[in-house]
């Protein structure tokens, strides 16, 4: 079992059932998935074909070794002339990650990543929505140990969101302070 769902179970639901008067284990909001997204669109636009498929490939290779799994390329749905954009060219990529691989990315993220990236004083609280998800932005991927700087071709930035059930805001920040996020 991953550390932090041990301690989602051992700590996190007494907590909760604590100060919210849950009346069961199962209506205890939990985190149900975490979303990893990447654009790069303004990067691949002016490049000829070849440097784009490199630079594309350079990326999800990035993607997946921080995720642990292979992220689904995002197409563009039409074509803008005004940004140099043409239908159906790769501009994205996503990662969905739910149970061991969630926990595992989390358990990165929290306790490696974040302290490493430049000036880190926490996480706002205004990052959580109403309905209690979290989502943070991350201007270099090479925060993450599994990316080693000497190999990048190009700096990219991800966007997190941590999906919880929590449909109250306090809920959700409550929860995900209780799980280690350094949240102000």
């Amino acid at each position: 079992m991953a550390g932090l769902l041990e301690k989602y179970k051992k700590e996190v639901i007494p907590e909760m059932m604590g100060k919210f008067g849950y009346k069961s284990t199962m209506a205890v909001p939990k985190i149900e998935k975490v979303v990893i997204n990447t654009g790069f669109g303004k990067q691949i636009v002016a490049k000829a074909p070849q440097e784009q498929a490199k630079f594309r490939d350079a990326i999800l290779n990035d993607l997946a070794s921080i995720a642990g799994q292979k992220p689904i390329l995002s197409l563009s749905k039409k074509s803008i002339s005004a940004f140099k954009l043409r239908e159906n060219l790769a501009i994205g990529a996503v990662v969905s990650l739910r149970k061991k691989r969630m926990y595992d990315f989390l358990e990165r993220l929290i306790y490696i990543a974040l302290p490493r990236s430049r000036d880190f004083r926490g996480i706002e609280e205004k990052s959580v929505d109403k309905s209690g998800n979290l989502t943070l932005g991350i201007k270099e991927q090479i925060i993450f140990p599994e990316v080693s700087p000497e190999n990048v071709k190009g700096i990219f930035g991800l966007e997190i969101t941590v999906v919880t059930t929590a449909r109250i805001h306090e809920r959700g920040v409550e929860l995900l302070k209780l799980m280690g996020f350094p949240i102000k």
